[in-house]
């Protein structure tokens, strides 16, 4: 965790104001994860950054805060990201007052949506570093840096004194270019699951530890996330990934946010389904969303089923909560 707080601090660095000001960090993610809790406090506290906290998300609050205390980093979700765009588009928000301090963001928890990434980019002035990590990784693994030119939909290289591969079924490195496990070696991967021997047993091996992540590496080290290996949806015999549908998804008019999930089908074993949150003002229907992914995958990865709804579950961190799409989620009205 030590190590993991001072090379965050350091990777951002190079954007600190060459002015006797201090800098100025939002907190927005519960403290008791670990994103918050390295990433931001304690990198604060080690490299004498002021931080503020909010005690919950709320997209008024949050860019009211950034407004008022001049804010120059936040650690946010996509979903959270996502939220302040929606805000800022529907109350139509003036963002000269936040984007004139923000200097960089970073998103991490999932994969940020391509098309959110380019729109709040573009809307609030600022770059958006995306990087991946877990819990168990303290958490940083990878991050796209400052001083290199960052490829969105990438999650960038592994980050000082880490060590990532993706490996296949039997432990062995795949192919530069070729979908595989994510295992992660270093001092920021954690020691065991407290009282879960098998557990850690499991998910330590040969050294590496084993994230249940699907990835890609490029020939230039860049890490992509192809999607958890409990998401993916086995429908027919073919693997389908809902990462790589929700990014297309995001880039239909109609659509403001996704989650696709795998439900039990009798014939295929599972089908594709789309949970979407339309724009507002959006007249489309489920046969319109349907028709058009037709178009754009193939013919077995498409999603058959497709539902509306105001809103999608999500945790206290912000991710959405697939398990509760597959169990029947209700929204509250």
């Amino acid at each position: 965790m030590l190590s993991n707080a001072i090379t965050t601090y350091h990777m951002l660095a190079p954007a600190m104001r060459a002015t006797p000001a201090q800098d100025v960090e939002l907190v927005t993610l519960p403290l008791f994860h670990s994103t918050a809790q390295t990433c931001q406090m304690n990198a604060c506290l080690y490299g004498g950054v002021r931080f503020v906290m909010l005690p919950r998300f709320d997209a008024a609050a949050v860019l009211d805060t950034m407004a008022i205390e001049k804010v120059g980093f936040w650690i946010g979700v996509p979903t959270m990201y996502w939220a302040l765009l929606e805000f800022a588009a529907s109350r139509r928000t003036p963002v000269a007052s936040v984007s004139e301090h923000l200097r960089v963001c970073v998103s991490g928890g999932a994969p940020m949506p391509v098309e959110v990434l380019t729109r709040f980019e573009a809307t609030f002035g600022v770059r958006v570093l995306e990087g991946y990590g877990l819990s168990e990784t303290s958490p940083v693994v990878s991050f796209n840096q400052l001083q290199k030119p960052s490829r969105p939909g990438t999650v960038g290289l592994p980050v000082f004194g880490v060590d990532v591969r993706c490996v296949d079924d039997e432990g062995r490195a795949v192919a530069t270019g070729e979908r595989g496990e994510i295992v992660v070696r270093g001092p920021n991967v954690m020691k065991g699951y407290y009282n879960r021997p098998e557990a850690t047993e499991d998910a330590m091996r040969q050294g590496w530890f084993h994230t249940g992540d699907i990835g890609v590496i490029d020939a230039d080290g860049y890490l992509s996330i192809v999607d958890r290996k409990k998401d993916m949806i086995l429908r027919g015999g073919f693997n389908v990934y809902p990462r790589e549908l929700e990014e297309v998804l995001m880039t239909h008019p109609a659509v403001s946010l996704v989650a696709v999930v795998g439900i039990p089908d009798a014939r295929l074993g599972e089908e594709v389904k789309a949970f979407i949150v339309k724009r507002q003002g959006s007249a489309a229907s489920e046969d319109e969303i349907v028709a058009w992914g037709r178009e754009q995958f193939a013919s077995y990865k498409y999603p058959r089923v497709v539902e509306f709804l105001p809103n999608l579950p999500m945790n206290a961190s912000g991710k959405i909560l697939k398990r509760e799409l597959r169990s029947g989620f209700r929204p509250s009205v």
